[in-house]
């Protein structure tokens, strides 16, 4: 694991964290090293930490490695640690690969600082893979439609293990659209123009206003 890129951006990222921080838990592999290297510390050090998890994969990991969960109604996260799918030069994300996008978005904007680990393969120059939207069933048939005006390729994404379409936490399903490739000053304006369809629930852009940081390991 030492010369893994996911394991070295978590181990860095470890050094943010104080004794009790309350911390906003995003998903997804290198979340996943990142929390139980937290627990090792948490086991070794005795220190407190309590966390806003976003998905049932990191609810399931946070209490594996004694993290206190807690929820928005009575915490701002200081700090919101979780992955990305692509990181572009400027600091762009996209994120959904596990579909817990929406989740995650809202604890981001829940945080006062928001700080994305990788691996250094995650890194582009410009975005460029297709972009999770997570849509209201009901609304999957006129969603497309629109998705299709603004440019969007559009698949409905499958689970593997599961006859029929991805399910949310959230119960809703995922469309993967295709913009091609984003330049930087399109970001936040695809972004923008994906929520504004109404039966949209969220999607998986993450403009650079809304990260801090970046870290990406290297073996």
């Amino acid at each position: 694991m030492v010369s893994n890129g996911k394991y070295n951006a978590a181990k860095l990222a470890l050094e943010l964290v104080k004794d009790g921080m309350v911390l906003g838990i995003g998903s997804g592999s290198t979340v996943e090293i990142f929390l139980d290297l937290l627990g090792k510390r948490i086991r070794e050090e005795k220190i407190e930490v309590y966390g806003v998890p976003t998905s049932y994969q990191s609810y399931y990991a946070a209490i594996r490695n004694g993290i206190k969960i807690v929820d928005l109604v009575e915490h701002e996260p200081e700090l919101c640690i979780d992955g990305a799918d692509q990181v572009d030069a400027k600091m762009n994300c996209i994120k959904g690969g596990g579909g817990a996008m929406t989740r995650e978005k809202i604890v981001a904007k829940a945080s006062k600082k928001v700080v994305i680990i990788v691996d250094e393969s995650k890194l582009v120059e410009k975005l460029s893979m297709p972009v999770p939207v997570e849509v209201i069933p009901f609304a999957y048939g006129y969603v497309s439609r629109k998705l299709k005006e603004i440019g969007a390729e559009i698949r409905l994404r499958h689970g593997k293990g599961k006859v029929g379409p991805v399910i949310t936490d959230s119960g809703n399903f995922i469309l993967d659209c295709d913009f091609g490739v984003l330049e930087d000053e399109r970001v936040e304006r695809v972004e923008r123009d994906i929520k504004l369809i109404t039966g949209v629930v969220e999607n998986g852009l993450f403009p650079k206003e809304m990260i801090d940081q970046v870290i990406a390991g290297s073996p």
